[in-house]
């Protein structure tokens, strides 16, 4: 199979490439490679790049028309929470209307099996944990909104054309690749895990703890962090379901349970050998105590079962990769 792997040069996408490979699949990546990273491509990937963006429906056509894909799956979005409540507009605009744009773009050339990398930021602050998915959802950011958005328009793609696709709603991608070949790398770097591991490395200070005083078990925030291979191995199981006529749908990737801010650093300082200076700060507007999902939905219909779920595996994985990468 021939697929098209839109921001397959950032993070999650680039081990999503990988995976693909592993199975024989031939893979095409479209990536304006703002944060995508151009090397990691061209050396360990070794697949064909096309530099451009979704809003271009031009470069998409001659995409479509040169080589002819089966599948696409999504993961070219902007990701900054922040970013995204102080510009909207180049949220939607790049999430939604890019989108949009790739969708026609696949209805005109007869492509109908749609992957795309959608978020936990679609329910905004739960009802109750773990998170299914049926729960509301009412995000409370441009980029969980944007994200959103589109699940509906593939909703009502799969209601009024031949075509299926599948939302896959991560929570905390961690990890990198266990062999080593790829790894996070964000610039700016907003995530917790490489930002302990940078100060572990003596590139930051410390480490921030935004709010110690939650109704949790230590008064830290706690998240449920999915390894980034298990997430690839998810996007493989979408396509193979697609592949069997499986129906449009949605699943939540989580392993059903989280650890906290404080867990994780200590771990870190296990892992490391490293003493990683913690500093105790207020905590952030709009972070809710626990976030974590079900995995059970994904497990029973697409087989997908977490490999990676130890957050010692995760450290150690993510760990291997930032020194190979920063030191």
């Amino acid at each position: 199979m021939i697929i098209l792997v839109t921001g397959g040069a950032g993070y999650i996408g680039s081990h999503a490439v990988l995976a693909l490979q592993k199975l024989g699949h031939e893979v095409i990546i479209l990536d304006n490679l703002v944060y995508g990273h151009q090397d990691l491509v061209t050396e360990v990937l070794k697949t064909k790049l096309v530099i451009g963006d979704t809003n271009d429906s031009i470069l998409l056509k001659q995409i479509f028309n040169q080589h002819k894909i089966d599948a696409v799956m999504h993961f070219a979005a902007y990701a900054y929470v922040g970013e995204s409540v102080t510009q909207p507009a180049k949220y939607y605009r790049n999430n939604v209307v890019g989108t949009l744009t790739l969708l026609e773009e696949m209805l005109a050339a007869g492509v109908d099996k749609f992957i795309f990398s959608s978020t936990c930021a679609t329910y905004g602050v739960p009802e109750k944990v773990p998170i299914v998915e049926d729960q509301p959802q009412n995000p409370i950011n441009p980029y969980g909104t944007s994200k959103l958005m589109v699940e509906k328009i593939l909703q009502d793609f799969s209601a009024a054309y031949n075509f299926r696709s599948v939302c896959l709603r991560y929570f905390n991608a961690a990890g990198a690749d266990p062999d080593g070949l790829l790894g996070e790398d964000h610039d700016p770097e907003t995530h917790l895990i490489p930002l302990v591991l940078q100060t572990a490395l003596g590139d930051r200070e410390s480490i921030s703890i935004f709010g110690t005083d939650y109704d949790t078990p230590d008064g830290s925030c706690i998240r449920d962090y999915i390894h980034v291979a298990d997430l690839a191995q998810a996007h493989v199981l979408a396509l193979e379901y697609l592949e069997k006529n499986g129906a449009t749908d949605m699943f939540n990737l989580g392993n059903g349970h989280g650890f906290s801010v404080k867990e994780v650093i200590a771990t870190a300082r296990k892992i490391t050998g490293r003493e990683i200076k913690a500093v105790e700060c207020d905590r952030r507007p709009g972070d809710p105590p626990i976030l974590v999902g079900s995995g059970a939905k994904a497990r029973k219909i697409l087989g997908w079962q977490s490999q990676y779920s130890r957050l010692e595996d995760i450290l150690t994985h993510a760990w291997r990769w930032h020194q190979k990468r920063h030191q």
